[in-house]
């Protein structure tokens, strides 16, 4: 005779919990979620001069200040200033990622240059840009030769160590195979160094253009180049307060353009690269 045995009843699984108003809130698209940022920024922006917290005299209001901006955008002058402080940029960006290449291949290849410049290296990339500034003017004035030297050596850096980070990165055994297959040494940076520094690169690039914007502007500002930020600083000598707030929201912008720019070239330029394949699932 055969006896059934009772199995305990399973306990129910337990329902899901409903996300809180925050956890809702937090997972919203980025850009959602830079939009909301930027309108609470710009609403705080907004009261702060409107209630007496600071003078409107010296923050005009948010609103104003974008009034300005937009009234900006029609007037020839201001797209001149602006295509005066990208020129720079452009230029400078270019010489220093050329060199900053052409430097990290060769020195990140060789261990006796790389131990031969890394105090060199070392010495000259802590250097502020801004202390080139004397030099400059010495040596081009007011010409747009200062602003480039100002630019090239500030984003020179940023592209340089990236590449040499890069070449350090390099698996030694891919490398020594390929030199056993009898690749000779251009061979091997295009098949074996370059798709291993790309990345580092793209890194650099991207850190590089932000500098360069910011070494653009500077060198306007201080030194008197035709561009953006001597548009800025006659507008500061002026008294034209709100003026010269709306174009530096015009800076702003111009970096975030960048800076997007730039990322939508890596992840074109690294669409086989299991970082940004990751970014997009």
């Amino acid at each position: 005779m055969s006896t059934a045995v009772a199995t305990p009843p399973t306990a129910a699984s337990p329902g899901k919990k409903p996300k809180t108003a925050w956890q809702r809130f937090s997972s919203l698209p980025a850009p959602v979620l830079g939009l909301i940022g930027t309108l609470i920024f710009l609403l705080v922006w907004e009261i702060v001069p409107r209630i007496g917290l600071v003078s409107p005299r010296y923050v005009p209001p948010a609103s104003e200040v974008l009034a300005l901006f937009a009234r900006n955008l029609i007037y020839r002058s201001f797209w001149a200033a602006t295509g005066e402080t990208l020129k720079g940029w452009a230029i400078g960006l270019t010489i220093s990622t050329v060199a900053a290449v052409a430097i990290g291949l060769v020195v990140g290849s060789s261990t006796f240059l790389q131990r031969f410049t890394a105090s060199t290296i070392e010495f000259l990339r802590p250097i502020p840009s801004v202390a080139l500034i004397p030099l400059a003017v010495l040596l081009f004035g007011v010409q747009l030769g200062s602003k480039l030297l100002l630019i090239v050596y500030a984003s020179f850096w940023q592209i340089l160590i990236q590449v040499l980070y890069g070449v350090g990165d390099v698996d030694p055994v891919a490398n020594n195979t390929a030199k056993s297959f009898g690749l000779g040494y251009f061979a091997r940076m295009r098949h074996v160094v370059w798709p291993t520094v790309l990345p580092y690169l793209m890194t650099g690039l991207r850190l590089g253009a932000a500098v360069a914007l910011i070494l653009s502007v500077t060198a306007e500002l201080v030194i008197g180049n035709p561009g953006l930020g001597k548009e800025i600083a006659l507008a500061q000598s002026g008294g034209a307060i709100a003026p010269m707030y709306a174009l530096v929201l015009a800076t702003g912008f111009l970096g975030v353009l960048v800076n997007i720019v730039f990322r939508f070239i890596e992840r074109k330029t690294l669409a086989w690269h299991s970082s940004v394949r990751s970014e997009a699932l």
